[in-house]
């Protein structure tokens, strides 16, 4: 019986000016219903491995690299995909492994299609630098032929 009762003991601590029995169990109410919405609202996201087995789900997985991962993660909070990111360092440049829940495959080929598209877009736009440089260089040529030289000589002449 006294284990029982050691596992099911809780602390709460109230800044009241006078601990009565209305303040005990507003605050013991208080604590309950935290409890219940924590049950209630589970992990989404990204996640620790040990809470995506917390469900008991299967889980799948798939390889990305390095450069796409900055790209994969607002996809798939987007479709809402409980996922974990694991580095398998094994391998030269290091690859990611993302590890998400079997029945959720349908929301995370949706989120691989919208991750695709941004990337084949990314790379279809052409680069501003190079341009941008020879502007720069041009503008610069220019600067120099309009540069006068101002001499002012502060002498007496005679």
């Amino acid at each position: 019986m006294q284990e029982e009762i050691e596992q099911k003991t809780i602390a709460l601590a109230v800044k009241t000016g006078k601990l009565t029995g209305q303040v005990l169990q507003a605050a013991m109410k208080k604590f309950l219903a935290a409890r219940q919405t924590a049950k209630s609202n589970p992990h989404q996201g990204r996640q620790s491995l040990r809470q995506l087995k917390k469900d008991g789900c299967a889980l799948s997985n798939i390889e990305i690299t390095d450069a796409n991962i900055g790209l994969f993660r607002p996809c798939a909070k987007k479709y809402d995909i409980d996922f974990t990111l694991r580095k398998d360092r094994s391998i030269h440049p290091p690859r990611y492994i993302v590890i998400f829940k079997s029945k959720q495959a349908d929301n995370l080929e949706q989120a691989f299609k919208e991750f695709t598209a941004k990337k084949l877009k990314q790379q279809e736009r052409p680069s501003i630098r190079k341009p941008l440089s020879a502007m720069k260089q041009k503008s610069a040529a220019k600067d120099k032929q309009r540069a006068k030289e101002k001499v002012k000589e502060r002498g007496l002449s005679l």
